[in-house]
């Protein structure tokens, strides 16, 4: 599927490296103009690279989603420079530690619902006035099977993935009669160093690559997505509708 993204603006956090690398780079090879966030300066400038070799563009924000007032100020800027965003990819995440509920030190669960909670919330308030003076905004919230399966030791993680589809959900139905769609996606067990740092043992090569992934959303943040508010199961390639429990 050929997705032409010609004068898009797209937003993605996490964009050094794993899915949100990947991500960045397919959006601008549809020609999408790239707005790359990250903590990580080294892996934004490997990106910036590889989007010069495709002849795509990016600009580069380094900071921490802790930084509530830098996300303030982005959807600020992204207004001030392009007066609007077509496309956000909300990919930036932490694992925290897997371990007992009752084991799992203040601190760390504190960061995990800061970064993948309120960061992700903070994001959509910043950038929801933008998005809504597009005319096909798109919005892709990365979330993981573990916000449904909510397996034992993954309690900080699975809580935070599932508050974020509540974000989304709720984000969607109130913009359902706007041009803006959202969607969750659950990504599945993918060749990231998340992966790696949760499940050390296993093969990383019997996995997806996140290139793979990210070939996947794309076709979500096209003009051609009508669907909102629902569940993209990546290994599936479906979109799925939330229930009520049964």
């Amino acid at each position: 599927m050929n997705i032409n993204l010609e004068g898009k603006i797209a937003l993605v956090t996490g964009a050094s490296r794993g899915i949100g690398y990947f991500t960045a780079l397919e959006l601008a090879k549809a020609g999408a103009q790239v707005i790359a966030c990250a903590r990580t300066v080294g892996g934004l400038e490997d990106l910036d690279d590889a989007i010069k070799a495709i002849g795509g563009t990016a600009t580069l924000v380094p900071f921490d989603l802790a930084d509530m007032n830098a996300i303030d100020a982005l959807g600020g800027s992204i207004f001030e420079r392009w007066g609007k965003l077509d496309i956000l990819v909300a990919n930036a995440g932490v694992l925290g530690v897997i371990s007992p509920i009752g084991h799992i030190e203040a601190k760390v669960f504190e960061k995990v619902m800061t970064i993948n909670v309120t960061a992700t919330w903070r994001l959509i308030r910043s950038v929801d006035p933008l998005l809504a003076r597009s005319d096909a905004g798109r919005a892709v919230i990365i979330s993981s099977g573990a916000a449904h399966k909510c397996r034992p030791f993954w309690g900080a993680y699975s809580a935070s993935k599932a508050a974020v589809e509540a974000l989304a959900r709720t984000w969607a139905g109130e913009s359902q009669n706007t041009p803006l769609r959202v969607t969750s996606v659950d990504p599945g067990a993918t060749r990231t160093a998340m992966r790696a740092q949760a499940v050390p043992g296993e093969d990383p090569q019997t996995l997806p690559h996140p290139s793979e992934v990210a070939k996947a959303i794309l076709p979500l943040l096209g003009p051609d997505m009508t669907e909102t508010g629902k569940l993209f199961i990546v290994r599936e390639n479906k979109l799925v509708d939330y229930r009520l429990p049964e």
